[in-house]
């Protein structure tokens, strides 16, 4: 009885409430503004109207000149909606998606005011979750991205009810292509994202089947790892972490000396030819103080961040006698299928080893995490289940536990459940 009691007075959290709307983040530009700030491209041309007369485009020009994009000579103009009137203009759930235009035909292509490409139809009526990829050149961000989004696609979507898809066909075809073919079908290894490369974001959304969940825009600014020293690339990667929802921090094995030097000596020339290329991670997390995280308040970032240990499969290499640092029953060489919610217990387990051993073989670049970063969790992956030799990948890729940092997020941004056990 004393226990119902209790129950009646006990406080329960408050359900919580959704807003009206929510800030836009581009998934382009990666800036960051009010619903009302939209602008729209005209559904139409009016030969001799200066104001609706095919135009070009100079803010979507230079977006796409920042990608050596070959610019749009002519599109149909880009109406502002201070210039319609307020009964002409279209809102659904308090966004404006739409308007009237003065020739009365409507328009719901909403456009970026800053680089003037096409928004998401969900945008400010969801929030504008963004995951972002980080780390150092040689991380192998690039065959991570790849492996993850092939299993999402054709694993983790259907485990959570959902379909991951492009948001365009272009993008589609760019991916397929370029990234998941050559990998997944002809077993070659994708070349490193050069310096002079400037591809646009990948833009991809996790969409659940429950239509009261609102998607999840996955975005991947495929960049050299090197910070550009042009100015408006730096700008534009900077804000795509700082306007991120979570990110991804990629650290690879050989970035770390303690481990380099013992590969070397087990692994000898599986690892040889890479080892002098490799920036520290410390490094990494520096820059993006100096870029951002240093900027905010208390100079710390809250944004939930997955350090993720790629090319795990290199670390059986390590010999138990090399300090203990990994045994050869350990969690980072055992597959993990999240289904329906994280799995708290499995999350645990690799987050507490990968914690401790990143702890043990660079301390520097732990506390530096534990100094800027406020929300962090550890994992190991392996992208494609076996070290390439010679740029070739031996038999099938079979990914290891490449969705489980993804999973986490989706977690951490209230999308699932963390629940004990399977």
């Amino acid at each position: 009885m004393l226990q119902f009691l209790k129950g009646l007075f006990e406080k329960k959290p408050l359900p919580k409430v959704r807003p009206e709307f929510y800030p836009i983040v581009c998934p382009y530009c990666f800036s960051k503004f009010s619903p009302e700030d939209v602008v729209f491209r005209a559904s139409h041309h009016v030969e001799g109207d200066q104001d609706y007369g095919l135009q070009e485009d100079e803010e979507l020009n230079k977006y796409r000149g920042r990608f050596n994009l070959s610019p749009i000579d002519e599109l149909e103009a880009v109406i502002h909606p201070a210039s319609i009137p307020e009964e002409n203009r279209i809102y659904s759930n308090k966004v404006l998606v739409g308007l009237n235009d003065r020739y009365g035909r409507v328009t719901r292509k909403r456009l970026c005011p800053h680089c003037h490409n096409e928004l998401p139809i969900t945008a400010g009526k969801v929030p504008s979750n963004i995951i972002s990829i980080v780390g150092a050149s040689q991380v192998g961000k690039s065959v991570y991205m790849t492996s993850l989004i092939h299993t999402l696609q054709h694993l983790t979507a259907s485990n959570f009810n959902a379909a991951c898809i492009p948001l365009n066909a272009d993008i589609s075809r760019r991916f397929r292509q370029n990234y998941e073919e050559p990998i997944f079908e002809r077993g070659i290894m994708l070349d490193s994202t050069q310096k002079e490369e400037k591809q646009e974001p990948f833009i991809f959304q996790f969409v659940f089947k429950d239509e009261q969940m609102a998607p999840l825009t996955l975005v991947f600014f495929d960049v050299a790892g090197e910070i550009m020293t042009d100015r408006d690339m730096l700008d534009l990667y900077a804000a795509h972490i700082k306007n991120s929802a979570g990110i991804l921090f990629m650290v690879d094995p050989l970035q770390i000396k303690t481990i380099r030097d013992r590969l070397l000596i087990n692994a000898g020339s599986q690892v040889g030819e890479f080892a002098g290329r490799y920036d520290e991670p410390r490094e990494v997390a520096i820059t993006m103080f100096e870029n951002f995280i240093g900027h905010e308040d208390k100079s710390r970032t809250d944004i939930p961040t997955a350090v993720v240990l790629t090319k795990s499969d290199m670390l059986q290499h390590l010999k138990e006698e090399d300090g203990d640092y990994i045994r050869s029953n350990s969690n980072v060489f055992r597959d993990v299928v999240h289904r329906k919610h994280l799995n708290l217990s499995e999350f645990e387990n690799i987050n507490g080893e990968i914690r401790r051993f990143i702890e043990k073989v660079d301390r520097p670049f732990k506390d530096t995490l534990d100094v800027y970063f406020t929300d962090t969790a550890y994992f190991a992956v392996s992208a494609l289940g076996s070290n390439p030799v010679d740029k070739k990948i031996a038999g099938v890729v079979t990914p290891w536990r490449v969705d489980e940092p993804f999973v986490w997020l989706l977690h951490k941004l209230d999308y699932i459940e963390g629940r004990e056990g399977d």
